[in-house]
């Protein structure tokens, strides 16, 4: 066995300590891990700092799923194991988003008509500027917050979660409720019953 392997003696060691509240046996535990996870999560997102957030993610899951782990298996294997699933879980979820973004909302309609346009585009794209400040209007505060600062803004979820002092977990929650609630919103105003099935898909850049 390498070296800097732990052994399944020493891991077990770490995992009881976790499991009483010991922080530094699980920064032990992250430190020894922490590179192959991040390069499981970064195949999945291919960008270093997504990879890291979900890597972190990842972390905290495993975290909270230590006493589930069974001492038989290989500590290893089931680490990558769960990173796996739970990266596919979050392409899933990332996939949703920009699929519920692309068919309902355009942030870039946000923005105020080209002086270029004809006066019938500049109305028309005046009326989809009023619908989607209406369905904004309608989201809880804390939702339409979150959902300004990271499609309109294009803030970083590290930027929105210093500003709004809340940790990062809670602003991409926010942020993805928000995109939910916001759609629902566009939907109810319009009077569409839009579906996945029907709507037509296109790229906007939103997220």
């Amino acid at each position: 066995m390498p070296p800097d392997s732990p052994s399944p003696a020493d891991i077990e060691a770490l995992i009881q300590r976790c499991l009483r509240g010991d922080q530094l046996a699980w920064d032990a535990i992250v430190k020894q891990y922490w590179r192959k996870v991040f390069n499981v999560a970064y195949k999945f997102v291919g960008k270093h700092d997504e990879a890291e957030d979900l890597a972190q993610d990842i972390f905290l899951k495993i975290f909270k799923s230590l006493d589930t782990f069974d001492r038989r298996a290989n500590f290893q294997t089931w680490l990558i194991s769960i990173s796996r699933n739970l990266c596919i879980d979050h392409y899933r979820s990332v996939r949703k988003e920009r699929e519920t973004i692309d068919r309902d909302v355009d942030a870039n309609e946000l923005t105020p008509a080209s002086h270029e346009a004809s006066p019938m585009a500049a109305l028309e794209q005046r009326d989809r500027v009023g619908l989607l400040r209406q369905a904004l209007a309608a989201l809880p505060e804390t939702l339409r917050t979150a959902v300004v600062m990271r499609d309109i803004q294009e803030l970083s979820y590290q930027e929105i979660a210093e500003k709004l002092r809340l940790p990062e977990g809670t602003v991409k929650s926010r942020i993805n409720r928000g995109r939910t609630e916001l759609a629902r919103q566009i939907r109810k105003l319009r009077g569409d019953d839009y579906s996945p099935s029907r709507a037509s898909l296109k790229r906007t850049g939103a997220y």
